[in-house]
């Protein structure tokens, strides 16, 4: 009985310090989420210990938890939106030390059901495709963000932003604080990594009078607030806020597993004061990361066991050699600088569980990939085993290796590492469950599932999407030279995602690459590269216009049961052009139903990139996503364009 009695003046303490109004004003503070009573949605929880968990050790997740009930953001209808303040304690925990994926917001919205359709990943479940900008999302957001996605914009992936109503955010700043010298004076920046597992501290603050101002203020827990924000922006939120709104958190994963707390937040609206401060001694604890620290008595122990165990150790030495040689993997003292990107054997061999056949997903002319979990992230890869004897610019390659795993987009596959074990070269990547596009191309009554037009229209903005990235966005040119259907994989949306940069050569801006024998498949060859051995961007640009034709037309681009004697796709497909029967080189199996004038500038721009002469093909970053505009102008240019036919060798083509 006492301890029910005690349970209850607690609660009503609680409840008391949590919420207060004054007058229209409005306050509250949670030091710790317990007693919060907040409208969860997607993988948030609250803890027993009032720890609000937002997105958990899984990929591609969504959390939304939200204040109960909305907050009068406006006097009166139309009028001007009030002054608030929020504060909150929060920490980001990812698999890895030196990157994550992807982050939080605080969040003022409509609705919490506004955010039912928003997706993961970079668009932190905040908004999706359709409707990132647009004016009737009435969303004002802070992010807290740890991947740069060059989609919007981000400066660095590790920053902190103002977004109104899309992801392209307002204004932005690498994640730190401005300490205060105790003088009023501010001290230099410095610098703070959101996922260092450390908590940290943010204000959010909005002074509604006159033009309207949003600050944000970052600092590291239980610091004292710093006078110089983070962020500071004049916007009037009257044109953005609806009357009424509710206040919360947002969060998502992408293809790593990362952790976001929430552990203590407060608020206040308008005549109650700027948000309460948050008891840090009050607030849960974050759970221990890593292995338990070895106490004092174990490290006095320790010794004493071990040499009374070194007799019986004798006498398994041998079991233990075989064991050993069962992990062993080739690591030289220069790998040691590549870190989390080498994945050790034994790791790679539990993951697939010994390489068996039954986590076979295919093989090919470079090796045999296997499906892996891995154990203590439990992340889904592909592990590819490719055989190698040589250690000649074997470090050469392996930092190549490791620079592609820095890619980031949304269209490739990613890289996470690499082993090294006696012959063979191990490659790790992020797996697919849907397997390769070339599948479901080309193996007739044994297609898993037809796709149709738009989804192969989707596929083929993705893989341009992705391409004009390696080729032109990232800090480096990358030419991946084996561009085709079986190197593009679908995720679990059916998302068109370049992989396999097994056979790409990294090399800066302005420099051509020198490569010393032909490498890829035939029909993705472009004639110089036949001649002469030296792969560039407009390679993969000719490649991917022999991967338009296919996807199009269902069919390899050598030799795939053309009509008449047509040896190439692209001269079958040419011809028809010539006689105005484009539209019957498309795939039989969509049975017309598809858009006639996309399928054929989707034809049109497989034979423009397929052009014999490099100066006549488009670069990706002419073609961008294949948007509109740039169609039209492609249309024009094939319909000026006289047809001729030209020579490769002993082989005649048509051409543009």
């Amino acid at each position: 009985m006492m301890k029910l009695m005690t349970f209850f003046l607690l609660s009503f303490s609680f409840q008391l310090s949590a919420v207060l109004c004054a007058g229209d004003g409005f306050q509250f503070a949670f030091p710790g989420l317990a007693g919060a009573n907040l409208t969860l949605d997607g993988n948030a929880s609250v803890t027993r210990d009032g720890l609000l968990v937002l997105t958990t050790l899984k990929t591609n997740l969504k959390g939304h938890a939200f204040y109960p009930t909305p907050l009068q953001f406006r006097r009166s209808p139309g009028g001007k939106v009030r002054s608030f303040s929020s504060a909150f304690v929060f920490a980001i925990v990812s698999d890895y030390t030196d990157f994550s994926a992807h982050g939080m917001a605080f969040v003022v919205c409509p609705s919490p059901e506004s955010f039912s359709s928003a997706l993961p990943a970079g668009y932190l479940a905040l908004l999706n495709v359709q409707n990132n900008g647009n004016a009737t999302n009435h969303l004002l957001a802070v992010e807290l963000d740890t991947t740069q996605n060059t989609d919007f914009q981000d400066i660095d992936a590790n920053h902190v932003g103002i977004d109104i109503n899309s992801l392209h955010s307002l204004q932005s700043h690498t994640a730190g604080y401005y300490p205060d010298h105790g003088d009023g004076d501010s001290g230099g920046f410095e610098n703070l990594t959101l996922f260092s597992r450390d908590a940290m501290q943010v204000w959010v603050s909005y002074e509604g009078a006159g033009a309207g101002q949003i600050n944000v203020t970052l600092a590291p827990i239980g610091a004292p607030k710093p006078e110089k924000p983070l962020l500071s922006a004049a916007y009037d939120l009257s044109t953005v806020l609806t009357d009424q709104a509710y206040i919360g958190f947002s969060s998502s994963t992408g293809g790593i597993n990362s952790r976001h707390y929430v552990l203590g937040w407060s608020f206040a609206m308008d005549e109650g004061g700027p948000a309460p401060a948050i008891d840090i001694a009050r607030l849960p604890k974050l759970p221990r990361f890593g292995p338990k620290p070895r106490s004092k008595v174990l490290e006095i122990v320790l010794p004493i066991a071990t040499a009374a165990i070194i007799i019986t150790v004798g006498t398994v030495v041998a079991l233990l050699v075989l064991r050993r040689l069962r992990y062993a993997q080739v690591l030289e003292d220069w790998e040691v600088e590549f870190g989390p990107h080498r994945f050790s054997y034994k790791d790679l061999y539990h993951a697939t569980k010994g390489f068996k056949n039954k986590q076979l997903l295919g093989a090919g002319g470079f090796g045999k990939v296997y499906k892996g979990v891995l154990r203590k992230s439990k992340l889904e890869v592909a592990v590819k085993k490719i055989s190698h004897e040589s250690r000649q610019g074997m470090k050469e390659f392996i930092a190549e290796v490791v620079s592609i795993g820095r890619l980031r987009n949304r269209n490739l596959v990613q890289l996470l590492g690499y082993c090294r074990r006696k012959g063979e070269l191990l490659l790790v990547y992020e797996f697919m469950p849907n397997g390769s596009l070339d599948k479901y191309l080309h193996l007739g009554e044994d297609m898993p599932v037809l796709l149709d037009w738009p989804k192969r229209f989707h596929v083929i903005r993705g893989v341009a999407s992705g391409l004009l990235y390696i080729h032109d966005k990232w800090e480096k040119v990358v030419i991946h030279r084996d561009i085709k259907a079986s190197n593009v994989l679908l995720d679990s949306e059916m998302n068109g995602r370049l992989g396999d940069f097994g056979l790409s050569r990294l090399y800066d801006h302005g420099t051509d690459p020198q490569t010393t024998h032909v490498v890829g498949t035939m029909g993705y060859l472009a004639p110089e590269l036949i001649r002469t051995g030296k792969a560039s961007t407009l390679t993969d640009v000719f490649a991917f216009g022999a991967f338009l034709l296919e996807i199009t037309c269902g069919k390899r681009p050598v030799n795939d049961g053309l009509q008449g004697d047509y040896e190439m796709l692209v001269d079958w497909v040419l011809e028809n052009l010539h006689k105005g029967s484009l539209t019957e080189t498309v795939d039989a199996r969509l049975e017309g139903d598809y858009d006639a004038d996309e399928v054929c500038l989707v034809l049109k721009l497989g034979l423009l990139c397929s052009h014999p002469f490099t100066n006549i093909r488009p670069s990706m970053r002419t073609k961008g996503s294949i948007h509109t505009p740039c169609l039209i102008h492609l249309q024009l240019e094939l319909a000026l364009a006289p047809y001729q036919t030209y020579q490769v060798g002993d082989d005649m083509h048509m051409g543009l």
